[in-house]
């Protein structure tokens, strides 16, 4: 038993130790397994200096990295520096671009102004004392050189208006003025000043800008054929090619050359029923002297066309104005002075003049002889010479040709104009209100202007007027003129404004026209204030063309429909207060329906410098004067 106990407790102890072993072989592989987890560790810790190492080669490798980048930067700084010398360099060829270019703009600038002097020069030179115009691109440094030089600028509201007024200033003048206008409209708004002056024979020059010449055919600011439009309107034309060019070219102009003319006088002196006929050829020669000298030594029966008035004068004896219609058609030989056988003397035709008229014409246009009538005398020249000629071959006769204040012919004329003088009185003394045309001029001139010295007169209103104002100096009086002009009178007047103010001091201007005239150019009454002419507009406002329109009838029009189909188109609208329109200026305004009214205005606005519009109602209906040949009114409403 303790045998078996024994062995019992061997075998458990082999037991025992058999686990032992194996404990102590786990030991050792637990010690084993230690010593590869200090492997491990090791190698973890040498993979962790690994992996410091990478990390650092990292850094190493991003420093390169970055290195390669701060090199490539600085090769492109290198580069940008080199791009910054060659900007400097473009900068600096730029700045000197710049002065060239600067020096060019001077060289322009000069050249223009070298151009725009010798301009200025060449027309003081030839004596041009105005320079009417609207001043924009590229003529502004024009219109100042101008004013530099002494030319008297006067700035316009529109081209139209200044080119009426430079031609009527120059034929007060008997010098031409300049109108200057921009290139393309500007040109375009003048050619109806230049085609006016064409058709009076009025001196004119016009200076117009251009486009550059390197811009032609390119469509240039306002470019135009300004030389080929302007050739239909003036005797010569051009586009200087050099500035040196520029006083050939203004001396062309104003070259006229005058020959004398032998004259055969005793063509005429047989004549029975012998008349003069004077146009503002006379005028403008400035023949009244020896024209008047001629009419006194024969007796000779005169009739001046408007623009003639004041060459014989009016109050003359001899002046037969207010039968004219009879001295036309009765004539047998007529001496033309100065005149056109245009519509204005109906041609010369029949039944105005007879069949078998002989007309003795003398004209500084030799390619106007004849013109409307092959039969008679032509004496091409200027007036006053040609005049000369005959006075002095008159005096060279043993027998003196005179013509008989007792003869048949001028008893007939005198019968003629008594007439005509009581039918147009009759007229005048109507105070029906609305006036009539003839009883609101003649309360004006009556009462105002007739025998006044110091008054000119500016009449627009178709020849109604003209008739009626007895003329007794040269020049006294502008109308519509050949080209029979519609709204001419504003412009017309600021040049006889300035005339008289420069030639004629204390002389005033009224200005005589209807309401349709006036919106031609209305807005020169600005013009008229800011260079304080004492100018007197009296507006004839029969709220129309020709014929107006009563209110009643306007009210029913508007009534009727639309305004563009029921309003007549010679109408305007009823009583427009155009008086008004001065007053924002600072001028004076009136508004006249009666002769006393009128009167009182007129009264009132001569006694005062102050620029004035005398507004005055007229009848729509009025009528002028019946005409003798209905031919002669081929328009009957």
């Amino acid at each position: 038993m303790t045998l078996m106990t024994e062995l019992e407790d061997i075998v458990r102890l082999i037991t025992e130790l058999g686990v032992i072993v194996r404990l102590i072989t786990e030991l050792e592989d637990i010690v084993r397994l230690i010593t590869e987890l200090e492997d491990i560790v090791r190698l973890i810790t040498e993979l962790e200096d690994i992996v410091r190492l990478m990390s650092e080669m990292g850094d190493i490798v991003r420093l390169i990295t970055e290195l390669e980048d701060i090199v490539r930067l600085m090769t492109e700084l290198e580069d940008i520096v080199r791009l910054i010398t060659e900007l400097e360099d473009i900068v600096r060829l730029m700045s000197e671009l710049e002065d060239i270019v600067r020096l060019m703009s001077e060289m322009e600038d000069i050249v223009r102004l070298m151009s725009e002097l010798e301009d200025i020069y060449a027309l003081i030179l030839q004596g041009v004392e105005y320079m009417f115009g609207i001043v924009g691109v590229p003529v502004i440094e024009i219109g100042l050189a101008a004013q530099a030089e002494g030319i008297k600028f006067i700035a316009m509201r529109n081209e139209q208006a200044a080119s009426y007024a430079a031609s009527a200033i120059g034929y007060l003048t008997k010098k031409p003025a300049v109108c200057l206008v921009v290139s393309g409209p500007g040109l375009v708004h003048a050619l109806a000043g230049m085609a006016n002056a064409m058709e009076n024979c009025w001196p004119l020059i016009v200076v117009g800008g251009s486009c550059d010449s390197d811009q032609e055919a390119m469509g240039g600011f306002q470019e135009y054929p300004q030389v080929e439009a302007a050739r239909h309107y003036s005797k010569f034309s051009a586009r200087p090619s050099s500035i040196s060019k520029i006083p050939y070219y203004v001396e062309k102009l104003l070259t006229i050359e005058l020959n004398e003319t032998k004259i055969s006088f005793s063509f005429y002196c047989k004549s029975v029923h012998l008349n003069c006929y004077m146009f503002s050829g006379a005028a403008y020669a400035q023949a009244e002297d020896v024209i008047n000298q001629l009419v006194e030594m024969t007796q000779l029966p005169v009739l001046p066309t408007p623009m003639g008035k004041g060459v014989v004068p009016d109050d003359s004896p001899l002046c037969i104005s207010a039968a004219r219609s009879k001295a036309l058609q009765e004539a047998d030989v007529i001496l033309l002075l100065g005149a056109r056988l245009n519509w204005m003397l109906h041609f010369a035709a029949p039944p105005r003049f007879s069949s078998k008229v002989k007309i003795i014409q003398v004209d500084i246009c030799p390619e106007e002889m004849g013109n409307n009538s092959a039969s008679g005398v032509a004496l091409p020249g200027d007036v006053g010479v040609v005049v000369s000629q005959i006075v002095k071959n008159i005096k060279s006769r043993s027998v003196q040709f005179k013509f008989s204040a007792d003869s048949l012919w001028w008893s007939l004329l005198r019968k003629k104009i008594e007439a005509n003088v009581q039918n147009v009185q009759t007229m005048s003394n109507d105070n029906s209100i609305p006036l009539n045309y003839y009883a609101a001029f003649s309360e004006a001139v009556r009462t105002c202007l007739y025998g006044r010295p110091g008054v000119s007169y500016i009449d627009m209103t178709g020849d109604l007027i003209g008739g009626q104002v007895e003329d007794n100096n040269v020049g006294q009086m502008l109308d519509a003129g050949t080209f029979g002009t519609m709204g001419v009178g504003v412009g017309f007047a600021i040049a006889a404004a300035i005339y008289c103010r420069d030639y004629w001091p204390n002389k005033r201007v009224v200005c005589v026209q209807g309401d349709s005239a006036f919106g031609f150019s209305g807005m020169e009454i600005e013009t008229i204030a800011r260079y304080h002419l004492p100018v007197v507009i009296i507006i004839f406002n029969n709220n129309g063309i020709s014929y107006g329109i009563k209110e009643d009838t306007w009210e029913n029009a508007k009534k009727a429909g639309d305004l563009f189909i029921t309003i007549p188109p010679t109408s305007l609208q009823p009583n427009t207060r155009y008086e008004k329109l001065i007053e924002a200026f600072g001028g004076k305004g009136y508004f006249a329906k009666t002769k006393e009214e009128l009167r009182e205005s007129l009264q009132s606005s001569l006694k005062d410098q102050t620029p004035s519009i005398i507004n005055v109602m007229i009848d729509p209906g009025a009528q002028r004067k019946t005409q003798e040949f209905f031919w002669l009114t081929k328009s009957n409403l």
